[in-house]
């Protein structure tokens, strides 16, 4: 196999695996007080996904760069390299796995990343409430 369909099976091989992943963290007793916990877990898979450059169901420094520049975060190598270890835990791995991204995004344990993802998220529900149109006034509603 080769082009569209290669690339399709591979995603959807990389889906399967992040939600078996997913189905381990909805079990775990751990994670059981997290409110809607199925919902999060499906917007993180999404933004897993959109983020492994490589497919292989890691993300790596370029990954991370590409996710920092779409939020308008240009971070310098040694920035990302101290994010990447924020998020594993200190270890001197160079990817970022999708169960090390969840223990960020569901842990206690704060890393810039987790942060900046979450500013972000809380950036797009005030962009929707903005969207409306101002509510008609009256002479009577002026002071």
């Amino acid at each position: 196999m080769t082009g569209g369909k290669a690339y399709g099976l591979l995603k959807s091989n990389q889906e399967a695996k992040l939600t078996s992943i997913n189905e381990a963290f909805l079990s775990d007793p751990q994670y059981a007080e997290v409110e809607d916990l199925e919902t999060k877990l499906e917007m993180f898979k999404g933004k897993y996904m959109e983020f492994d450059l490589n497919d292989k169901g890691e993300i790596d420094i370029m990954g991370l760069k590409r996710m920092l520049e779409k939020l308008g975060l240009a971070k310098t190598h040694l920035e990302l390299k101290k994010m990447m270890s924020d998020v594993v835990g200190g270890t001197s791995k160079d990817t970022i796995s999708y169960h090390d991204f969840l223990n960020m995004m569901l842990g206690k344990r704060n890393a810039i990343l987790k942060v900046i993802l979450m500013f972000e998220s809380m950036g797009k529900e005030q962009d929707v409430k903005h969207m409306a149109p101002p509510c008609r006034k009256t002479f009577s509603d002026l002071p």
